[in-house]
């Protein structure tokens, strides 16, 4: 793994912050009464950010399908038997006009993923190509695109990229029952990639695939271990894709789920902690309490990757009823 790279004056600060946490530590946090819990969340959420501001960034899958990992979760996996399809890398016009749309509509940050193990140099070419189109309307940048090689990093913060998302996905003991074509040391060493580049960090991962609280609490502890932190942190809501492994996997409890995002807000306190994958089959409630509990970042668009997502219409009237702000 490479070399850390110098901390900036602000990423110091913010290392500086963050407790070190255990996972037993973690645990108990889980273990509160939720009400504690949540007004603990609160509390931190008020002293890094304003509670009223939400973070809206759109995801535009830029290269679909075709994929050659055995991630259990994911539609585009090449080897199960999914409604998604292989589609060639999008053209730099179609991403554009994407990007125009989503700013029209409020979004700050336009996040582009493409269904590869890992980028090849005349492909990364292409992409670089898409972040200085979509920086050059006013929007910060965001790709996912696998694992990367010595040197991609550094393309791509030429390029002018602001945030690498490359999500830990679950807790390193439980990875190999989700993933067994890569190892999570394979994401750490792509997440330090990233940080040596002087790009930031969006890593988090997804809860429902199975894993006991311990792994979900050991994840959070993993994240929050990274030296900074992640400046953004999904919290995805596993969506049961037909054909996947996961595809019959129990859905987890709510509150469940909330606990989790309380549990990025405490630990991760000056990290954006994104309301992500799932959003569509919550209840306003729901998401209000996940809101309350630390979340202020969500995915803003009718469509992730290949899953469905709140419209931004419904979005805007959901804002409006709890008084929330988009930044």
């Amino acid at each position: 793994m490479p070399q850390a790279a110098a901390l900036t004056p602000e990423h110091a600060a913010a290392a500086a912050r963050t407790a070190c946490w255990t996972v037993a530590e973690v645990e108990a946090l889980y273990q509160l009464p939720l009400m504690d819990l949540i007004f603990r969340a609160q509390q931190v959420h008020r002293e890094n950010f304003d509670a009223n501001e939400i973070q809206l960034s759109t995801l535009l899958s830029v290269k679909t399908g075709g994929c050659s990992e055995d991630c259990g979760y994911c539609s585009q996996a090449a080897r199960y038997n999914t409604e998604t399809g292989r589609e060639a890398l999008l053209p730099l016009d179609e991403v554009i006009a994407a990007a125009q749309a989503a700013k029209d509509k409020g979004a700050s940050r336009f996040c582009m993923g493409a269904a590869w193990r890992g980028p090849k140099d005349k492909d990364l070419a292409k992409v670089s190509e898409m972040i200085r189109a979509v920086k050059g309307l006013g929007l910060q940048t965001c790709v996912t695109l696998g694992m990367l090689k010595d040197g991609q990093a550094n393309e791509l913060k030429e390029a002018g990229l602001d945030y690498y998302n490359h999500n830990l996905d679950t807790d390193a003991s439980f990875y190999g029952q989700v993933i067994t074509t890569h190892k999570h040391a394979d994401r750490i060493d792509t997440l330090g990639q990233v940080r040596e580049a002087g790009i930031k960090v969006c890593s988090g991962g997804i809860i429902g695939m199975g894993e006991s609280r311990r792994n979900r609490a050991a994840l959070i502890v993993q994240l929050a271990s990274l030296n900074p932190p992640p400046e953004s942190v999904p919290i995805n809501n596993l969506v049961p894709i037909p054909g996947t492994p996961l595809a019959d996997v129990a859905p987890i409890d709510g509150f469940e789920f909330v606990r989790t995002i309380a549990a990025a807000r405490i630990t991760m306190p000056s990290s954006f902690v994104r309301l992500s994958a799932g959003r569509q089959a919550m209840a306003e409630e729901l998401q209000a309490l996940c809101f309350l509990a630390g979340a202020n970042s969500i995915f803003y668009g009718d469509k992730l990757l290949t899953t469905g997502n709140p419209e931004a219409d419904r979005d805007q009237v959901l804002f409006e009823k709890l008084g929330l702000r988009p930044i």
